[in-house]
């Protein structure tokens, strides 16, 4: 299971929220290349950048940092979310390198939109589903739905996405630990890769994740778990290779 960790881009700042809540955004950088490079010097093999600015404003705003980080790290996968809600948006990430497009509340108001990037971008698009007691979230987590968060998974699984990332928006940045059961859950209905999200915190939730990687949960999202110092994300990494074996 790949350890991927999150820089969440606020005005140009790598920052973590809890819960979704732009006011209380703690920043940890406003250099998101050295950023970056810590994580590859601990040995990361993805990461996952989300432009905040974007997920608010249906556009992307934090563009230029996600790029400088491409150039940085031009062998490094990167999976980048917020604001992406029209093909020519992914067309600019992909033609710049970035490997993963990553669609979240567009998904959920549009979902032919899925269908036609999947079509247009084999192989580049995952979507991200935020839930709430097994309920879809949108728009930065500001308004719950009535979308049953498996039967929407189901849906974007035979439009051809390549991944799901699922977040449990009640467990993120709470420093809670994971919703291993709805995880679970999530990953045995569907045939395509689970990336977990939300509430990782110590080694204990490496450990637990470990135990339903062979559901098909082949990566987990880790954010303020590593800025904050309650887990080592080399370390982690580390047991979850040996886990694996």
């Amino acid at each position: 299971m790949l350890l991927i960790p999150a820089i969440d881009l606020k005005d140009g700042d790598c920052v973590r929220l809890r819960q979704g809540v732009m006011e209380g955004a703690t920043v940890f950088s406003g250099d998101i290349v050295a950023m970056a490079k810590r994580w590859v010097d601990q040995g990361a093999r993805r990461l996952h950048m989300v432009d905040l600015n974007g997920a608010f404003e249906g556009k992307p705003v934090n563009r230029k940092a996600v790029l400088q980080v491409r150039e940085a790290f031009p062998n490094l996968p990167i999976q980048i979310g917020g604001g992406i809600r029209d093909l020519e948006t992914i067309q600019a990430y992909i033609d710049a390198g970035v490997n993963y497009c990553i669609i979240g509340t567009q998904a959920v108001h549009n979902p032919a939109f899925v269908a036609e990037a999947c079509k247009t971008f084999p192989g580049k698009i995952m979507v991200g589903l935020d839930a709430k007691e097994g309920m879809v979230a949108i728009n930065g987590w500001a308004d719950v739905t009535d979308h049953n968060v498996i039967e929407l998974a189901k849906q974007f699984e035979n439009d051809g996405v390549e991944a799901i990332i699922y977040t449990d928006i009640g467990r993120d940045g709470m420093m809670q630990g994971v919703n291993i059961e709805a995880t679970q859950e999530l990953a045995k209905a569907l045939n395509i890769p689970i990336i977990a999200s939300g509430g990782i915190t110590n080694l204990t939730d490496i450990e637990q994740l470990a135990t339903i990687e062979a559901n098909g949960v082949t990566g987990a999202i880790t954010g303020r778990a590593i800025y904050e110092g309650t887990l080592d994300f080399k370390e982690g990494q580390q047991l979850s290779d040996k886990l694996a074996k």
